[in-house]
């Protein structure tokens, strides 16, 4: 698997660039909005990619309440991080866009405050996880995990259900994308969600790394012995 990240990241870097040409040059212009509407391309994929990175986030944390396997754990912050980036993409484009198209930067609009809290349950996750150190830990994280995916479909379903001024929905729904527009925004989708899955497992990784150190370092402060002599073996048996 190792051997195969290179190929799957170069793979990922075309897909992402010819994903941007395509939102960039090649998707018409919209006729009400104009150029702007082509932060749309990158908008809504990063939206879609945050989602399913919760939702993994959301899974390995059961497993880990049910088995407390320790890698399920693991991929469960590697997602939150990476689905916290994508999150973070969706509420900064967005005003963007809706700066020139509104003529506000924000507006409490049940779409954008339910994307605001689900963003601020993760970030609290997070920093649940960085700066508590106690063994239930991650049994709190994975509960407090548990309770964010719960916004996810409030995310998604609060413009089929509520008045909001966020438009409609383009793809299903009463909207419809133009077939013309079709190729840039699947593109972009596949591309944002291999980059997402490509983090992800890069951060799972290293996650893993840093576990094992951790532990061999812990076990030898307790035996007396130097953790310099073999935490370099450690490493490379971990990044194999």
């Amino acid at each position: 698997m190792k051997k195969a990240f290179p190929f799957l990241a170069v793979i990922t870097a075309l897909l992402v660039g010819y994903g941007f040409y395509l939102g960039l040059f090649v998707a018409p212009t919209e006729r009400t909005m104009g150029d702007v509407q082509r932060i749309f391309y990158f908008h809504a994929p990063s939206g879609w990619t945050a989602f399913w990175l919760f939702f993994a986030n959301l899974a390995a944390s059961v497993v880990y309440l049910v088995k407390r396997n320790l890698k399920a754990d693991a991929l469960a912050v590697a997602a939150a991080e990476v689905g916290v980036v994508f999150c973070t993409v969706v509420l900064v484009t967005g005003p963007l866009w809706a700066r020139p198209v509104w003529g506000i930067w924000w507006t409490w609009d049940m779409r954008l405050t339910s994307t605001l809290v689900l963003w601020l349950i993760y970030v609290s996750y997070l920093l649940l996880r960085r700066f508590s150190e106690g063994t239930q830990t991650p049994i709190l994280a994975a509960v407090l995990a548990i309770f964010g995916a719960l916004d996810v479909p409030l995310v998604y379903f609060s413009i089929w259900f509520f008045r909001t001024q966020h438009p409609q929905p383009v793809i299903g729904g009463n909207g419809s994308l133009d077939p013309a527009m079709r190729p840039a925004f699947w593109m972009n989708v596949l591309a944002f969600s291999l980059l997402g899955a490509l983090l992800c497992w890069g951060r799972y990784r290293v996650e893993l790394m840093r576990r094992q150190v951790d532990e061999f370092e812990a076990n030898a402060s307790l035996t007396g012995q130097s953790p310099s002599l073999v935490a370099k073996p450690v490493y490379r048996e971990v990044a194999r």
